[in-house]
């Protein structure tokens, strides 16, 4: 399902809270469709209180976060020089930008450069909220009624108006802005079914002056919190210029000039862009972190498309690129040159796990995935272990079920089935699939056992993982071919539920919830994330159950609970959670890794780097 990553990515993520299908939809569509990472909050930690309003709950008042009252302000170098750039690449460029329309991931990591947040996590420690945009805040104790306050001088980036030519600079972001969000998300005819599930509980947004403005909840959601200060303003001026006209949600989804800009309050601006060819973002010196030193200092933010792993890592060695995401191969067979040493060399490479897993889905939908003997069948014919020694090199863990895997929502006592050929024929066996003719093929009612699995075709290493599933599916008789597609018509098919089986990932979030991926109402909702159509009564009563519980530890047992339903019933085969593999230019200054990805760089924020005067290098 899922920026800071995830704050400065939310709205664009939650997107996203969780994916993306592909290594696409895992480093990005990991951040818009199922981005509601972003936030995850000490609501109860909250204590000492105030009113919000006339007739509300109680509440508690929030200060503002230590060492200057902005977020992760003690992380950033006190002598860093603004300058310079970084140059990395992407596998294909993004389709639309407009951040609640886009589901996939580089228009949300787009979206989330050039956007901000209320609030962020803290790098050091994910459970602590801190300021960005929003100066305070307070919450009713039933969690259900937010009071924010704004910060002063927060200002939209200029732009000309595509339309009309009309020039805007200089314009403040209001609580409005916040209400236009929610609005536009709420609006039955915008094209954003992933992103507004996740404020379906949400009563409304009241602007109380320009600076502040208050949330309510209809229900309780122990994700309130964080959706609240994951909120990002959307721009009123820019998607709704003429507001003597009602605004008009078909015309937002089809307003192809306008989403092909961006137009935020964040750290970077969109500063020029050649489709299909290179994005241009550029420091914006109006961001409201500048006055508190918080702001990222690289002058420059390149994405050059680059479709071609190999073409990539040559790049990064001739200094044409400064970060690259490497593949396990690349990583164990080409890191070990002058460029990589310890010390001499330009280029220096680290790895972090990732909040992530690769899965098989199997289509529900079809009779031929329906039953949960047949499923675990297909799962004892993957060979999961072959696939993290031959295709990870054994960077990564194999998971067995949707947590990540060191989380206490993860039931540790949940083992992943084995790979078991013999096993696996007995279940078919069972459901009737016996080799009836002789042909080594396994078959019922005279159709033999045969689908076809869809894979993006730019996502590497999916071929290798399919080859070796597709010999362990011929072990017990099983015929499985393969399909690439490019990632728009891998795309149609998902949302058109027009496949058997799909090789997909998805960028999980701090705090999970399993709703968007796995509640009954969302197997039809049209581009919902329920994907393969998993609908189970007891499935959906832990999930209701888990969001409406705000104690951690009672939870996780709740979630421990479904993790032993979804091993049970094998909707997917769960894969294999890689680590992040990663090298960056050796130039950068103020280099610093923490326990969670949490923005570009995995684990190792982009907005703390910082080049010397010499060492700087001009965009390309």
């Amino acid at each position: 399902m899922e920026r800071g990553i995830f704050l400065k990515i939310l709205a664009v993520l939650t997107l996203a809270v969780l994916v993306f299908f592909s290594l696409q939809m895992l480093d990005a569509l990991d951040r818009l469709r199922f981005s509601v990472e972003t936030l995850s909050g000490r609501v109860a930690a909250l204590e000492t209180g105030r009113s919000l309003s006339a007739g509300s709950a109680a509440a508690v008042a929030v200060p503002p976060p230590a060492g200057g009252g902005f977020a992760n302000l003690e992380f950033f170098d006190p002598a860093a020089v603004p300058g310079g750039r970084m140059v990395t690449s992407i596998g294909a460029d993004s389709g639309i930008l407009n951040p609640l329309l886009a589901n996939e991931a580089t228009s949300a990591l787009f979206a989330g450069l050039t956007n901000a947040s209320l609030a962020e996590r803290n790098y050091g420690d994910p459970a602590e909220f801190q300021g960005v945009l929003a100066e305070e805040w307070s919450a009713s104790l039933d969690h259900l009624t937010y009071r924010i306050k704004l910060r002063d001088n927060i200002f939209w980036h200029d732009f000309t108006d595509p339309e009309t030519g009309r020039e805007y600079r200089a314009v403040p972001v209001t609580a409005a802005d916040f209400k236009f969000y929610i609005d536009t998300i709420r609006n039955p005819d915008v094209n954003c079914a992933p992103l507004r599930q996740f404020y379906a509980g949400l009563d409304r947004v009241e602007v109380v002056s320009d600076r502040e403005f208050i949330v309510v909840w209809r229900e309780p959601y122990f994700r309130t919190f964080e959706l609240t200060m994951g909120m990002q303003p959307l721009p009123r001026h820019f998607y709704w210029p003429d507001r003597n006209v009602p605004f008009d949600g078909k015309k937002f989804n089809d307003d192809h000039l306008r989403n092909e800009m961006l137009v935020g309050c964040g750290p970077y601006r969109m500063k020029s862009r050649v489709r299909n060819q290179r994005t241009v973002f550029e420091r914006n010196e109006r961001y409201v972190g500048v006055a508190f030193g918080a702001a990222p200092s690289l002058q420059y933010l390149v994405f050059e498309v680059v479709p071609h792993a190999n073409t990539a890592f040559q790049m990064l060695l001739a200094g044409s690129l400064d970060w690259l995401r490497l593949s396990p191969d690349q990583w164990r067979t080409r890191t070990g040159g002058p460029e990589f040493a310890e010390k001499t060399g330009k280029l220096r490479r680290y790895s972090v796990p990732q909040l992530a897993y690769r899965f098989i889905g199997w289509n529900m939908r079809r009779p031929l995935f329906a039953s949960a003997k047949v499923r675990n069948a297909m799962t004892m014919l993957v060979d999961r272990e072959k696939i993290l020694a031959d295709v990870y090199y054994g960077l990564g863990k194999i998971v067995s079920g949707p947590f990540y895997i060191g989380s206490p929502a993860c039931d540790p006592a949940v083992r992943p089935l084995p790979f078991d050929p013999e096993r696996a024929r007995e279940l078919l066996a069972e459901e009737g699939w016996r080799d009836t003719d002789g042909d080594g093929v396994l078959d019922r009612d005279g159709r033999p056992f045969e689908f076809v699995v869809v894979y993006p075709a730019d996502a590497p290493g999916y071929e290798q993982i399919l080859t070796i599933v597709r010999d362990g599916m011929a072990k017990a008789g099983v015929v499985m071919k393969m399909q690439a597609f490019e990632w728009s018509v891998m795309l149609q098919k998902l949302d058109g539920r027009d496949f058997d089986a799909a090789i997909l990932g998805w960028q999980m979030s701090y705090e999970q919830d399993p709703y968007q991926l796995w509640h009954s109402s969302q197997s039809e909702e049209p581009s919902g994330s329920n994907l393969v159509g998993f609908r189970n009564p007891e499935g959906d009563r832990l999930i209701e159950a888990i969001r409406r519980e705000f104690d951690p530890a009672k939870r996780n047992l709740l979630c421990n609970e479904f993790h032993r339903l979804i091993h049970a019933e094998q909707p997917y085969t769960f894969l294999v959670a890689p680590d992040s593999l990663n090298a960056v230019a050796a130039r950068y200054r103020n280099f610093r890794i923490f326990n969670f990805p949490v923005t570009l760089l995995p684990s190792a924020p982009l907005d703390l780097l910082w080049t010397p005067p010499a060492e700087q290098l001009r965009m390309p």
